[in-house]
């Protein structure tokens, strides 16, 4: 089976996000098919959503924050030679503007109908399966390592910190799962360097310290306290705790940055500064950095129309 992207249904899901609406139009011009779900609480919930909107059989899923590749268009995705079944969700990588990190966060995302329907995932998790809290857990998730999307996630203070929180959180974890402090510090290394990352690169782009800051203090959280950490999947839960902290002065901030590094290179024994990268140096990071391979036993077979 050859599936040809341009002959399916787009999806932009947006919730909050202060430049979705600049996002939204960028796809439409490049996607002028393109549909949008917005408001849905939770990201099982709207993702099905998307499914319901959905014309066809299958869909892509663009997020809020993300705009899309227009090479993106013309690929052309051979099942057969992927070893695959067309009930496979496919997941292309991301770029992370803001630190140059490339991988399923943010990403371009193929769907099916049935898939998203049946799934149980985020909120909607059942708790009977920890395997499938994210999406990218489920057996039937193929990962691609072409990037055919940019993820901008500084369009406020608030943004740049939830991302960063979030993800300090998720990837402390193992499949949803909080391990010790010996099962973290020997997880893969791909998510701790990808983690690393999060925690040290920023400071070249506007609210850049905010997506470190989040993402140091959503690894402390996760690991050095008692924190229930299912809380990272309730938006009305992260408003609550951002509790308006823009207003917060600068030298503030990277004091709060500053005292969150000290505490988990002594709490967790991780290789990072107590001082992120400058914005020279950050920059500099971002021009050198080689993202690796999501996974080596899956191989890039897409072909250009």
């Amino acid at each position: 089976m050859i599936l040809k992207i341009s002959d399916i249904d787009f999806v932009f899901l947006s919730f909050d996000e202060p430049n979705a609406d600049k996002n939204f139009a960028d796809l439409k011009k490049k996607v002028p098919w393109a549909k949008r779900v917005h408001g849905v609480a939770g990201f099982d919930s709207a993702h099905k959503k998307a499914g319901e909107i959905s014309e066809s059989q299958r869909f892509i899923t663009v997020d809020a924050d993300t705009q899309i590749d227009e090479e993106f268009l013309s690929m052309l995705v051979d099942f057969n030679s992927l070893g695959i079944d067309d009930t496979y969700t496919l997941s292309w990588c991301g770029k992370i503007d803001l630190n140059g990190l490339q991988y399923g966060n943010g990403s371009l995302k193929c769907w099916t109908k049935e898939f998203v329907k049946e799934m149980k995932t985020h909120e909607n998790h059942d708790g009977k399966n920890k395997n499938v809290i994210e999406f990218c857990h489920n057996p039937k998730y193929f990962q691609f390592n072409e990037n055919f999307s940019t993820s901008f996630i500084n369009g406020s203070a608030y943004q740049a910190w939830r991302a960063g929180f979030r993800e300090g959180v998720k990837m402390a974890l193992d499949r949803g799962v909080k391990p010790t402090k010996e099962e973290f510090l020997n997880g893969h290394w791909k998510n701790l360097h990808r983690l690393w990352v999060w925690l040290m690169i920023g400071a070249d782009v506007k609210n850049g310290n905010w997506a470190i800051l989040g993402a140091r203090e959503g690894l402390h959280m996760t690991m050095l306290t008692d924190w229930d950490y299912v809380n990272v999947r309730d938006f009305e839960y992260l408003n609550e705790l951002w509790a308006n902290r823009d207003e917060m002065p600068e030298d503030v901030v990277h004091s709060e940055i500053y005292n969150l590094g000290d505490s988990l290179i002594q709490g967790l024994d991780i290789p990072i500064a107590v001082q992120p990268l400058n914005e020279e140096q950050s920059a500099f990071f971002k021009t050198v950095y080689q993202n690796p391979a999501r996974s080596s036993d899956q191989q890039f077979v897409i072909d250009k129309e």
